[in-house]
């Protein structure tokens, strides 16, 4: 019984790991800059997961505690409207 990669879903494409853009550029994640915070979520108002926006997980940690203290001071909202 000889069955191939894609059959079994082990034929799946690797595709190599983005670098984390605050580590590259040593740019500050500000809770003030609402710019930058709304590159990291969607349109429905979530966090992008660090597997799709490439940050590693020290500036993911410190993204998601600024995304949280903007949304509580009113800077960005929690969630868009439809």
């Amino acid at each position: 019984m000889d069955r191939s990669d894609n059959e079994r879903g082990g034929g799946r494409l690797f595709q190599r790991r983005r670098p984390c853009r605050f580590c590259l550029e040593k740019a500050p994640i500000d809770f003030k800059d609402a710019g930058l915070l709304r590159n990291f979520l969607t349109e429905r108002g979530r966090i992008v997961p660090r597997r799709i926006s490439g940050n590693c997980m020290r500036h993911q940690r410190e993204l998601t505690v600024a995304v949280k203290r903007a949304r509580h001071i009113a800077i960005i909202s929690f969630a868009e409207e439809r």
